[in-house]
């Protein structure tokens, strides 16, 4: 089959399953299997494929439409205008969370020695976002997985970045010592019940990085009522949340007591997206 016909037959297999994307991730995935760029697949949509790199190509298509996110097909996912590898073991880095890591960056005033602890990690994206887009600072990357903790190693070396980073494996704050200026987080926030109706691709991503518990709060109770210990005066929690969140992460910082201010953003689509706690 020619390439044109062979990303006619992807996005038409991928359709029928109802992926979303279909004709991205059919021309993404021939990027892949045939080791091109996108304009080299456009001048040479009218080549040949040969059968092996053909039968591979419809192989990863069926992989696609049992549920397999293409990321985990590729080993990649861009974030920050930075790659970043993913497999099974992280969640995949998303558009919505960019606005996050921009929250913190235009937080920093100029000064030395920013010292920035990533909380539940994963792939490190956000952490290691953070140390190569601010110049003077230090990030600690913490995350209960160990095969979490190894992948955000990789990135850090991926993204020359390795000298401004650490890790720790962790069990949330169990292992953390000292204080930062601010605790950054992505956490777990989806309520158990609702991660059997997400789809296919979302539910083949870890539960364990998913799983907020039966409210979807369990992790946020845990960051704002500890936070605080490993907080230099003045320092922030940026916090991504849930669109329908803001009430109840608003509610538990209140609670605490801990925090003088609280602010939320809203993400492109105008949902609420990130809540800043000052201390």
């Amino acid at each position: 089959m020619k390439i044109e016909e062979l990303l006619r037959y992807g996005k038409e297999k991928l359709e029928k399953q109802k992926v979303e994307d279909a004709s991205i991730i059919s021309r993404i995935l021939m990027q892949y299997v045939l080791k091109i760029d996108r304009n080299k697949l456009i001048i040479n949509k009218n080549d040949n494929v040969d059968i092996n790199k053909e039968n591979e190509y419809k192989e990863y298509i069926e992989t696609i439409m049992k549920g397999t996110p293409i990321q985990y097909i590729t080993n990649n996912q861009e974030f920050m205008r930075l790659n970043f590898y993913v497999d099974e073991n992280v969640l995949i880095p998303q558009p919505d969370t960019e606005i996050l890591v921009e929250e913190v960056i235009k937080s920093i005033d100029i000064k030395e020695n920013i010292e920035i602890l990533d909380m539940c990690t994963g792939s490190g994206c956000i952490g290691i976002s953070l140390a190569k887009n601010i110049e003077n600072t230090k990030v600690t990357l913490v995350d209960i997985s160990k095969e979490a903790i190894e992948i955000a190693k990789k990135n850090a070396i991926q993204n020359a970045v390795e000298n401004k980073v650490t890790f720790i494996q962790s069990d949330m704050f169990e292992n953390v010592k000292g204080k930062f200026d601010i605790i950054v987080s992505n956490p777990p926030y989806i309520k158990t019940d609702i991660i059997q109706t997400l789809d296919k691709q979302v539910q083949n991503e870890p539960h364990i990085a998913l799983d907020g518990g039966e409210d979807g709060l369990d992790f946020y109770k845990i960051l704002i009522n500890e936070a605080h210990k490993y907080l230099k005066k003045d320092g922030k929690i940026f916090l991504e949340i849930g669109y329908d969140q803001k009430q109840e992460v608003e509610n538990l910082a209140k609670q605490s007591k801990h925090y003088k201010k609280i602010e939320t953003i809203k993400d492109l689509s105008q949902n609420d997206r990130v809540i800043i706690l000052e201390c």
